[in-house]
């Protein structure tokens, strides 16, 4: 096996159209229906590998499950779509395009800041408007915006462009990637990072509080992921039509017109093994399977501990991954109300009165502050078509530590944690909200634990701080067991569609190359 994988060829222009790509004799399940899960399948079916992929939820999406309430969508997350390109090459192998099945539609601006003493900061791609609002905070931050955006560039450069998409399977791949990493600093933090080139506070706090949407702490995630600005300068910021659960509904589409096959409703309770290989595959419902090749888009430690129960490798890679960080997981309250808000942008981030306290507050001590920082979604603002004529559809979103730190009863708390967040979005945002809400309801860490079998409930899986990336996270083919193979959050390189859909890259080129050379 080779450590320098091909993915399956892309389409060209100059390919006659769509083809269904030759079967090779191969077989391959992928565990669970994430982005993560679903991309690896294209790409294994593209490649001619008859894939099955089993989910154990009644719909497919993993975290971008949806629900329908009086007349409203309400996608489960997540919401922010990136590089979208990288969605497109799954439609690009077979000689297909996306828009066939799905419509994106831009965002803009890509966010609305706001703090407690009413400032706004509208944060986009255009650099006009940026610089404006960059000088209304300190008109000297401006040129240090710009040397922070080259050194993004750099990073992304290193950290996405040449890195995102290769498999770490071994340590020599590691040393091989530290010279340019120690290049870029990559020990030092995003915030300590933007820090070094903006002086304003609000601005530091701007630019360094997206690695919270991939589960990570700013004062502590490495400043690779300061990646994330050149990824939304030049890609953009998008929503698929409908809801994200559109975009997995396309891509199920999609897997299904070339051939794959997806199970719903049927967890799977063991994945059996042979020596050293995975042999079959069992399910609740009593359906088994024998399987070239297994690759899990589920929780991690759920892949090792329970999946693989019984098994030496399942229980000494779960017990490794017990002493491993693990993000922190979401108190998310979904909520239609009354009325258009052409005013409230898509995205809105509601700072709190503190930020690096309360970013301790959660990764650090497992308290449930006070304050809170809100990151609101209004995607019918957009898109219409998610609420019912005259209403509108959002969520409030708050990091909360994970139940591995915050022992409390969410039954109990989370009626509570709800109104103290719709109290503040009244306060600050949207006058009589309590008056005007006609559906509601939370979403806590104990059901990320029940429904996605998320290790102590985490929304993101392990905590991407430098010392569990690249091939201190999950390997994308097991160390161990030479067909078992790993894809999403908890692989390399992590969370977000960019990081998960890479991972499905990664491993799929993996997983062709072994298979077919066999």
């Amino acid at each position: 096996m080779n450590a320098e994988p091909t993915s399956p060829p892309v389409a060209t222009a100059e390919s006659d159209g769509p083809f269904i790509p030759a079967p090779t004799g191969r077989t391959a399940c992928v565990i669970g229906s994430g982005f993560g899960g679903l991309a690896l399948a294209i790409r294994l079916q593209s490649a001619g590998i008859e894939t099955t992929v089993i989910e154990a939820r009644a719909k497919p999406g993993g975290r971008a499950y949806y629900w329908e309430k009086d007349g409203h969508t309400f996608d489960a997350g997540p919401t922010v779509i990136t590089d979208p390109d990288c969605l497109r090459e799954l439609w690009a192998l077979t000689g297909h395009e996306m828009a066939e099945d799905i419509e994106i539609m831009p965002v803009m601006p890509f966010y609305r800041l706001n703090w407690p003493d009413g400032t706004n900061f509208d944060y986009s791609n255009d650099e006009e408007q940026l610089f404006r609002e960059i000088a209304e905070l300190n008109p000297a931050d401006v040129a240090g915006y710009q040397r922070f955006l080259e050194y993004s560039e750099g990073v992304y450069e290193e950290g996405y462009v040449k890195l995102g998409h290769k498999p770490f399977l071994d340590f020599k791949s590691m040393l091989k990637a530290a010279p340019a990493l120690a290049r870029k600093q990559a020990w030092r933090s995003v915030y300590s990072m933007v820090s070094s080139y903006v002086e304003n506070e609000k601005l530091r706090e701007a630019l360094s509080f997206h690695t919270l949407l991939v589960g990570g702490n700013p004062m502590k995630t490495s400043s690779i992921y300061a990646l994330i600005h050149k990824l939304e300068k030049d890609g953009g910021v998008w929503w698929a039509k409908g809801g994200t659960n559109r975009l997995i509904a396309a891509m199920v589409t999609h897997f299904e017109r070339i051939g794959g096959t997806v199970r719903l409703h049927d967890p799977v309770t063991r994945v059996h093994t042979l020596g050293s290989k995975v042999s079959e595959v069992e399910t609740h419902s009593g359906f088994k399977q024998r399987f070239d090749a297994v690759a899990s888009n589920a929780d991690i430690m759920h892949s090792y501990k329970d999946l693989l129960a019984g098994t030496k490798r399942g229980q000494s890679y779960a017990k490794s991954l017990s002493r491993k960080t693990f993000s922190p997981s979401l108190f998310v309250v979904h909520f239609g109300i009354e009325g258009t808000w052409p005013g409230i942008p898509h995205h809105m981030i509601l700072f709190g009165p503190r930020y690096k306290g309360l970013l301790e507050d959660i990764y650090d001590h497992g308290v449930l502050p006070q304050d809170f920082s809100i990151y609101l979604h209004h995607p019918s603002v957009t898109d219409p078509s998610v609420a019912p004529e005259g209403m509108s559809t959002f969520y409030a979103l708050v990091p909360v530590a994970h139940m591995g730190k915050l022992a409390v009863d969410w039954q109990e708390m989370g009626p509570i944690l709800e109104k103290r967040i719709l109290d503040e979005l009244e306060r600050r945002l949207i006058p009589g909200l309590h008056d005007r809400i006609r559906t509601k309801f939370h979403y806590a860490p104990r059901d990320f634990a029940m429904d996605l079998n998320a290790y102590k409930g985490s929304a993101f899986s392990l905590e991407p701080v430098l010392t569990q990336s690249a091939w201190f996270r999950g390997h994308n083919r097991d160390d161990v067991l030479d067909n078992f193979y790993l894809v999403g959050a908890g692989t390399h390189p992590g969370a977000g569609i960019p990081g998960v859909v890479g991972s499905a890259k990664a491993t799929a080129g993996l997983m062709v190359e072994d298979l077919v050379s066999e």
